[in-house]
């Protein structure tokens, strides 16, 4: 589990093309501190499992799976990342619970810069927008943020100067596909309710 509180803004070094997967190799010193082989660390909101770590790097092999239901296979050489390592039991919650299970992409669809905050207006992919709600949170790029605004195939979340400065929703830009983590409870809530993925009751 993660809390979408990103701790690193990290580097993709290389990207390795293999059948049906791809071996990336990113750069991230703070995160891969004490890490080791089987540890998980959070891409982009993506969770990864750790394969080799080596001077302030780690390698992490990417399934087709993830590839298609994630932004990760735009991913090249030189290309920035929101790194975070999984949350200690015991220690304080920042964000809200964050699984790094990607449930789709959306993308950028403006960006409106104030004078202490932006707002950011986020496309949603078809069958989204009934897990996002005005005030709930939301994973984007592995970002613990506060909807704004939640439209019937959009949202729209306020970036404070930190979140611009410290994760890669600063360098985000007009048509960048972004990784989205709707909250697990509305998913869970809907399927106790018996309800199919149209939101119809079965």
């Amino acid at each position: 589990m993660f809390t979408g509180i990103v701790e690193e803004l990290g580097e993709v070094v290389s990207v390795e093309e293999l059948t049906d997967a791809s071996r990336f190799r990113l750069r991230g010193p703070l995160v891969t501190e004490g890490a080791k082989h089987g540890d998980s660390i959070a891409v982009n909101g993506v969770c990864l499992t750790v394969v080799t770590t080596e001077n302030g790097e780690f390698t992490a092999d990417v399934m087709a799976e993830t590839l298609k239901r994630s932004s990760l296979g735009a991913l090249e050489k030189g290309s920035r990342v929101n790194l975070e390592r999984p949350m200690a039991l015991g220690g304080r919650l920042g964000g809200h619970l964050v699984q790094g299970h990607v449930d789709g992409t959306g993308t950028i669809a403006e960006r409106t810069p104030g004078e202490h905050w932006e707002i950011v207006k986020i496309a949603l992919p078809d069958g989204m927008a009934r897990y996002v709600v005005e005030k709930g949170s939301i994973t984007v790029d592995g970002v613990s943020l506060t909807v704004v605004e939640a439209g019937d195939d959009y949202f729209t979340i306020s970036l404070i100067p930190t979140t611009l400065d410290l994760t890669t929703l600063g360098i985000k830009q007009v048509g960048d596909p972004v990784n989205l983590e709707v909250d697990v409870l509305a998913k869970y809530v809907e399927r106790l309710l018996g309800h199919d993925g149209a939101g119809a009751a079965r």
